[in-house]
């Protein structure tokens, strides 16, 4: 703080000295940063309901679109938006109602047919030793069956013996899959563990997109007032556009998930794979989970490949490869129209980073939070301090019609 010194004239050059700060002001920063600590803690301790209460909005933000359309046709918004997020549920439930049969069949055709898949698989990367030491750690491991018939034929054999005891105490390859999938499971999904935590995150997703959907515009007002004045101009222009991104991925996603889960099906059937549907409505519903979601999809559909065949299985490999670059290089781009540009880099190491702090919660909103940290760089860093133009042309578009 630079003031004058106490006892100099008025004709006198002033002499400025620097005091220290008061002690107003060392309570003042103290707070502030004791504050913000507390606010993290307070996050980091409900993640769960605060990733949670994201998703109800990005949800809310469709719903805000849908509710939009309907009041033009004299509906009241609140009831507009009800309609909008109950509607979607009753079409979502007459689906699964009128595919439950056939899915339901399938869906245990897959839970008995996969175990077999993994054995073929298992003997098949037995039948190649420099892969089984990739694959297994360095050991080839014998079917049980072999294993069975091997001693029976060669009971007098101590090495034989020797060796198969040696084999049998290595996990298997489905052993080895399930215990990765359990601790993956126990990690990723910890809240599926109370069926009340899950009832109660929907019950918040639904309820936010209704409340969201009926009157955003109440809860900006609300986010102005936290703004000074001189920079509410700009805080309008982040909001609307992080409004505008956000809608946009949810919406693209919600398409995406319905052209892949049909696609995958279709070419399943034209190839004769077992559980077509059922692994089609994996396809589908993964697809929300961008770049991570489509490996997991294809891992049981080549699985069940694998059951008529390494070609059949080759075959799988390639129609989820063909169909995944269609929808990269063509539906996306399409569907987003230069609507949000999230480099694949950043991307997969955004989905890295917030699958390992948070879980499966955070994988699932990765690719939204990250558009919407851009948005906040861009228009608050970008373009204020650099003097690059962060959306050239567009941005008057993507920041009209959104409030």
């Amino acid at each position: 703080m630079i003031e004058r010194q106490p006892g100099s004239t008025s004709g006198d050059a002033p002499k400025l000295v620097r005091t220290s700060w008061r002690s107003i002001d060392i309570l003042r920063a103290t707070a502030l940063i004791v504050g913000v600590l507390l606010a993290l803690v307070l996050t980091w301790v409900a993640r769960e309901i605060v990733l949670t209460t994201f998703i109800g909005v990005l949800f809310g933000l469709a719903v805000s679109s849908g509710a939009g359309k309907l009041a033009r046709l004299h509906i009241p918004r609140g009831l507009a938006a009800a309609i909008v997020v109950f509607g979607f549920i009753a079409l979502l439930g007459g689906i699964v109602a009128l595919v439950a049969p056939a899915l339901s069949e399938q869906a245990s055709e897959l839970r008995t047919r996969l175990p077999e898949a993994v054995e073929r698989l298992q003997t098949w990367i037995n039948s190649r030793p420099g892969l089984a030491d990739i694959v297994l750690g360095g050991h080839q491991v014998t079917p049980a069956a072999q294993a069975a018939g091997t001693r029976a034929a060669d009971s007098t054999a101590v090495a034989h013996a020797a060796a198969d005891s040696a084999n049998a105490s290595v996990p298997t390859l489905s052993q080895r899959a399930s215990r990765a999938l359990s601790g993956a499971t126990h990690y990723l999904f910890p809240f599926l563990t109370s069926t009340v935590t899950v009832a109660l995150g929907i019950f918040l997703v639904v309820v936010l997109s209704i409340y969201i959907g009926a009157d955003p515009e109440l809860y900006r007002r609300g986010l102005m007032h936290l703004v000074p004045h001189e920079s509410r101009e700009r805080v309008g222009i982040i909001l609307s556009r992080v409004a505008t991104v956000l809608r946009k991925w949810l919406v693209t996603q919600l398409i995406a998930m319905t052209v892949i889960g049909v696609a995958t099906t279709v070419v399943l059937l034209l190839l004769h794979v077992k559980a077509p549907f059922a692994l089609g409505v994996i396809a589908g519903l993964l697809e929300f989970i961008p770049t991570i979601g489509p490996i997991l999809s294809a891992i049981p559909g080549i699985a069940m490949g694998i059951l008529d065949g390494p070609q059949k299985a080759l075959s799988v490999a390639l129609a989820y490869l063909l169909i995944q670059q269609l929808e990269g290089h063509l539906l996306i781009p399409m569907l987003m129209k230069e609507g949000m540009d999230l480099p694949p880099a950043l991307t997969i190491v955004a989905q890295g980073v917030m699958a390992l702090v948070f879980g499966f919660l955070g994988l699932l909103v990765a690719v939204p939070m990250l558009a919407a940290v851009l948005v906040f760089v861009k228009l608050l860093y970008v373009e204020p301090i650099i003097g690059d133009e962060a959306y050239p042309v567009r941005a008057a578009k993507g920041t009209r019609g959104d409030r």
